[in-house]
């Protein structure tokens, strides 16, 4: 077993961690991106893309359970790997990828079943329920390839590989473009079949993913990971475990939902272009924000290592590192926001100087000048995930979100008459709490328990 590393400079090797994991997580956006782009050439692209946004929606929300379970996954890896036990690595990485199959096959069949009232809950009705149906069921159905795919790149990330999932999703990304182009437009005499040609092309891209990765590591590709292709008898005490450190990032991932979802419901109220600003700027975010996410992941893996190695000033000093990296980062892209703003809007066809154009200026700069604290906050969410306190994170941004940004956002919103402005600005105070917070929790020390479990 290649033994984790627990001496030398700390910088280094989260830098060389995480540029992989931004690398995969960017590609994971383009996958998207491209369904989107070839979907966008059908005749009826207006409405194959509203139900393709409708399907992508509850694709996410039904992935909650399945983003908890990764969590608890790297934490117990990372530990096992930390304290150089390969028994207890191979037994966390069994159990975890048997429960992701598991959860998978009960998503396909149960979000098949249920597609068309989860579908209408959303708000999709008429053409739009159809669009949303035809690439929602076939995109459930490959539920259990996507969800080992994204189970074994956390496990990799665990022992410090990143850049094997990395690869991998390159030549997946490269099939998805291939299959997409067969089946949604049908190139080369296949059928086209439109949003389901989408979403059964990006499937068997996640199929050929995960096979690749589960053929390499059987063969030894990571020597701190022994792969075999069964499903494992489920261990009841891991399985608990599991979720009480995975169920509370998985409600974490609700709440931050929430306090998205309650921007948008109070900007529908103001005026119906201001939501369209606010998603023009989440696509700005979801680009933007991926450095800082990927870097907070690779620090949870090198936390969960030192603190499985009994090395709690280790693991300190990459907290140390990381927040200091990911501000650098997030404070880089927010000027390119705030100063670029302009050439960023035109990007998206729309007139700087309009009222969507204008609109659009306003949420972005100050989406621009929260990121700062935002890569503090979640610098300290990775140190929390990686040792397992992921409780901590929870309150955190239970309190900050449900106490502090949403009732903000109506108070500088309507009662103070700051319109669109008030309700925008509550999400960068909130993230400043956030990080304060963090901050006091971190100095508390609960979360630097070391040993092999969490």
């Amino acid at each position: 077993m290649r033994p984790a590393p627990a001496q030398g400079a700390v910088l280094p090797q989260l830098v060389r961690l995480a540029l992989p994991v931004i690398g995969l997580n960017v590609l994971t956006v383009l996958a998207l991106a491209v369904d989107t782009a070839m979907v966008g050439r059908l005749d009826t692209a207006d409405t194959a893309l509203t139900g393709m946004s409708f399907a992508t929606q509850l694709a996410f929300l039904l992935m909650v359970l399945m983003i908890g379970l990764t969590v608890g996954s790297v934490a117990f890896v990372a530990r096992a790997h930390g304290a150089n036990d390969p028994e207890r690595v191979d037994h966390v990485v069994a159990q975890s990828a048997t429960l992701a199959a598991t959860l998978g096959v009960i998503v396909a069949v149960v979000g098949n079943l249920l597609a068309v009232p989860l579908l209408q809950m959303l708000g999709a009705e008429g053409t739009d329920l159809d669009s949303g149906l035809a690439y929602l069921r076939p995109s459930l159905a490959f539920a259990p390839a996507t969800y080992l795919n994204i189970l074994l790149a956390a496990v990799l990330r665990g022992v410090g590989n990143t850049r094997l999932a990395f690869f991998v999703a390159l030549g997946s990304n490269t099939l998805n473009v291939v299959f997409n182009s067969l089946f949604i437009l049908g190139a080369f005499g296949f059928p086209a079949l439109g949003l389901a040609g989408a979403a059964i092309g990006t499937g068997l891209s996640q199929l050929a993913a995960v096979i690749t990765l589960t053929t390499l590591l059987a063969k030894g590709a990571e020597p701190a990971l022994h792969i075999r292709p069964r499903l494992a008898r489920i261990d009841v005490a891991l399985l608990r475990d599991l979720i009480r450190i995975g169920a509370p990032a998985a409600a974490d991932m609700v709440i931050l939902n929430a306090g998205f979802l309650s921007i948008v419901g109070m900007l529908g109220r103001i005026d119906p272009l201001a939501v369209a600003a606010h998603g023009v700027g989440l696509r700005v975010q979801a680009l933007a924000f991926v450095p800082g996410m990927s870097i907070s992941q690779a620090i949870g893996a090198l936390v969960g290592q030192a603190l499985g190695a009994n090395d709690a000033a280790r693991a300190r000093s990459v907290l140390r590192a990381g927040v200091g990296l990911c501000v650098a980062v997030m404070s880089t892209l927010a000027a390119i926001i705030i100063f670029g703003r302009v050439p960023i809007i035109a990007l998206f066809d729309i007139d700087p100087a309009g009222p969507l154009g204008g609109y659009a200026q306003e949420w972005m700069q100050l989406l621009g000048w929260c990121m700062p604290a935002v890569g503090v906050y979640i610098a300290f969410v990775g140190l929390f995930q990686g040792s397992g306190a992921t409780r901590i994170s929870l309150r955190i941004n239970a309190w900050m979100t449900l106490l502090l940004q949403i009732p903000l956002s109506w108070i500088l919103g309507f009662t103070v008459g700051w319109g669109t402005f008030g309700v925008w600005l509550a999400l960068p105070l909130a993230f400043v709490g956030k990080a304060a917070l963090g901050a006091f929790f971190v100095a508390r020390g609960d979360w630097a328990k070391t040993g092999a479990r969490v």
